[in-house]
């Protein structure tokens, strides 16, 4: 049986409006996603003021997305998502066996002939999208990466080795507004600056990849507890072996915790999507929770909507990963 860890999950999101709003709809992605890597038991949104209307649909990608109507004028708007999560162990080291980059590739092109739902699925993340724009600079700067036969999972591996290698993790130096051609001239951004640069550079090459948004676990593992070399480990500034080729990443505390966090998956046949962290080089396990996917942000922004009203405003987020013990 596959040994799990749970998490409670608390993601607060308050609005101060200096101005009264009087009308606001508002779009959530806030409920976790459902996989066989995780589960969610038990999960609740509450919001301040109370919605006058409030609805739940599958949106295009099939992420669970909740819809707010608030009809009464107000200053300020808080919602607060908790959830208690079940996390799967994953495998200590990326498995073998992906078709190369060339036969995937060549597949996902447009043919006439027809296409498994699977392929079809796949393709819907190939091409240019809001927040991703593909572009030959982006291309080059992955070249390297793409040896000639080499598997899918071992380029994006690379690939995201190279991007956290050459970048520098700076909160506050972008927005999601800065353009990916900047991110990539200047070496520098967050989170979600590396999960859209890594899937820029995948589409160009004719690759699928989509973007993901979830959450980290807060503190590192206690020292100690053993965790797959593809995920998080323990918190020790001792260096892990120098065969770890994550070990940098295991020996410090992840970066983009206490926030919503980013990355993304690689469609990587016949393996299926495989799920990378840039941001702390490694593969995502047991440390992560995913919430939705899809294109880029724009599709699975975990808060946006429209308000009447309301003028300037100030914005405080806080997220806690809390692991719970057996």
């Amino acid at each position: 049986m596959t040994a799990s860890q749970r998490y409670h999950v608390s993601h607060s999101t308050v609005y101060a409006y200096r101005g009264r709003v009087a009308h606001s709809h508002q779009q959530l992605h806030l409920m976790p996603r459902p996989s066989a890597r995780q589960q969610c038991l038990t999960h609740t949104i509450t919001v301040t003021p109370t919605p006058s209307t409030r609805s739940e649909h599958t949106d295009a990608f099939g992420n669970t997305v909740t819809r707010l109507e608030i009809d009464r004028p107000h200053d300020h708007l808080e919602v607060l998502a908790e959830m208690e999560i079940a996390v799967c162990e994953t495998p200590a080291t990326l498995a073998a066996g992906s078709d190369s980059w060339e036969r995937v590739r060549e597949r996902l092109a447009y043919h006439a002939r027809p296409r498994t739902a699977e392929w079809l699925e796949a393709v819907r993340f190939r091409n240019e999208s809001p927040y991703v724009r593909i572009k030959r600079v982006f291309g080059d700067f992955a070249r390297e990466c793409f040896e000639p036969e080499r598997g899918v999972a071992a380029v994006a591996e690379a690939l995201m080795a190279k991007i956290h290698r050459e970048f520098k993790y700076s909160p506050g130096a972008t927005e999601i507004a800065t353009p990916l051609l900047e991110v990539l001239e200047r070496r520098h951004g967050v989170c979600q600056d590396y999960a859209h640069l890594m899937i820029a550079c995948l589409r160009a090459w004719g690759l699928a990849a989509r973007y993901v948004s979830g959450y980290l676990r807060t503190t590192p593992a206690p020292v100690g507890q053993a965790t797959p070399a593809g995920t998080a480990a323990a918190a020790t500034p001792k260096p892990a072996p120098a065969a770890d080729t994550h070990a940098a990443a295991e020996s410090a505390p992840l970066l983009g915790a206490d926030a919503s966090h980013a990355w993304l998956a690689v469609f990587a046949p016949p393996l299926g999507w495989i799920e990378f962290d840039p941001t702390n080089n490694l593969l995502v396990g047991q440390d992560h929770i995913a919430l939705a996917w899809g294109r880029d942000f724009a599709d699975v922004s975990p808060l946006r909507g429209v308000i009447l009203g309301g003028g300037s405003h100030t914005l405080d987020v806080k997220v806690a990963v809390t692991p719970i013990a057996a």
